[in-house]
């Protein structure tokens, strides 16, 4: 696919890491918090970067937008994250131009998720581009493709099963801890964080465990309170977190903090306990693990796991394809019209120059010159002139950049996409 940019100098990438090669401890180093993509756009926007969206989520960051070179897009996540260059070249992944877009659309509508048909991250572009925009950071090539993905994300989601079914982080987790609990109707359970995950972890195991000895704690106590009084639970302050560590069977973490937030050193056990740690970056210390009794599961463990529902979904994955393809390709008509239109407006206005002109000149020469008929042939033939090269900038074989620069010589015209 040709550049799209207004200068042939730029290119539209994808630059980023996710789950395919990054376990949970190097995507936590190279997580983006609020404050730091609000940092990284506005970097963005001094070094005269001119359209970029950014996304982090537990299980990828990405940057689509433009640049020379796509280090310069790779060097904004490591210099507003815990990560690396060299971490970064092992595990990264660079899309150009055609395959950066495929792959936003693969993104948006859940195909590459970890866990398939999970259409939570259409949310996070969604809300990365209205960021990007409102400090001037998305043009419109970057708002038409936002918008093809979102589309396609509904129409997948409106017309194909893929995201039928229960299945998700939250919900494998209370299922492990079923499966993996006996009694667990009687037995204590702390949530400790209470964000997207959190809650929906909760609601899982009021609805399939029955339990009602759940305790929810949260750094800020007012979000706890209320999730807990719509579904009667315990609220205890971030305070006492050390206290109901001791009394818990199972342990649910779903915090969104940079660093762990339970060590060994807060737990002083007399019992066996499950730890299940659903936080990215991790907010579990993988040094709990050498007290005696404990069990600490991550999320990537839990995201593994399959069932019929996640088999059902595969089916579907053509279908999902198909839209696709059929909302990127008037994308990628777009593109192409909004690349070369100026070209061809360009050219019309060269060939109309030279009608005028001549029309002048056969009047004058040419007594009884018919100069309205001389000017509807004219204007007829300059149409079909300017639709064949409009034809043939169209076709997928066609080298866009290379026939316009082609077009722009020959006719001596200038014509810059805006």
């Amino acid at each position: 696919m040709e550049n799209n940019n207004t200068s042939k100098h730029h290119y539209f990438y994808a630059v980023g890491l996710s789950y395919k090669k990054a376990d949970a401890e190097i995507r936590g180093k190279f997580s983006l918090d609020a404050a730091a993509k609000t940092r990284l756009l506005e970097q963005a926007k001094n070094e005269g970067i001119e359209s970029l969206i950014v996304t982090s989520t537990c299980n990828r960051t990405e940057i689509y937008g433009y640049a020379e070179h796509p280090f310069q897009l790779i060097k904004l996540i490591c210099e507003n994250s815990q990560g690396s260059v060299e971490s970064f070249q092992k595990v990264g992944f660079v899309y150009k131009n055609q395959e950066a877009i495929s792959h936003m659309f693969r993104v948006g509508t859940g195909l590459d998720s970890q866990i398939l048909g999970d259409f939570e991250i259409i949310a996070q572009i969604r809300n990365s581009f209205s960021q990007s925009k409102s400090l001037g950071l998305a043009n419109a090539f970057m708002e038409r493709l936002v918008n093809a993905v979102i589309q396609a994300s509904k129409k997948i989601k409106t017309d194909t099963e893929i995201s039928s079914g229960a299945t998700s982080v939250s919900f494998a987790a209370v299922r492990y801890i079923i499966n993996n609990v006996q009694d667990i109707g009687n037995k204590n359970i702390l949530l400790f964080g209470t964000g997207k995950i959190g809650r929906n972890t909760c609601e899982n195991l009021v609805k399939h465990t029955k339990n009602e000895h759940i305790t929810l704690i949260n750094r800020t106590k007012e979000k706890a309170e209320k999730l807990a009084g719509k579904l009667n639970l315990i609220v205890k302050d971030y305070s006492e977190l050390h206290l109901e560590l001791q009394k818990a069977d199972v342990v649910v973490v779903a915090t969104g903090a940079q660093n762990p937030t339970i060590d060994k050193a807060i737990l002083n056990l007399k019992k066996p306990i499950l730890i299940l740690d659903l936080s990215i970056p991790k907010n579990v210390h993988e040094n709990v693990e050498e007290i005696e009794g404990v069990t600490l599961i991550h999320m990537d463990y839990l995201s593994q796991l399959t069932d019929e529902t996640l088999e059902n979904r595969k089916k579907h994955i053509p279908a999902a394809e198909a839209i696709i393809e059929e909302i990127k390709e008037e994308f990628i008509t777009w593109t192409k019209g909004r690349k070369f239109a100026p070209t061809i407006n360009a050219l019309k206005a060269k060939l109309n120059a030279i009608k005028t002109s001549e029309l002048d000149f056969q009047s004058k020469k040419i007594s009884n010159f018919n100069e309205e008929q001389a000017e509807i042939i004219s204007n007829r033939i300059i149409q079909k002139i300017t639709t064949h090269f409009a034809n043939h900038l169209k076709d997928d074989d066609t080298m866009v950049d290379e026939s316009i620069e082609w077009i722009e010589k020959v006719f001596k015209i200038g014509a810059t996409t805006k």
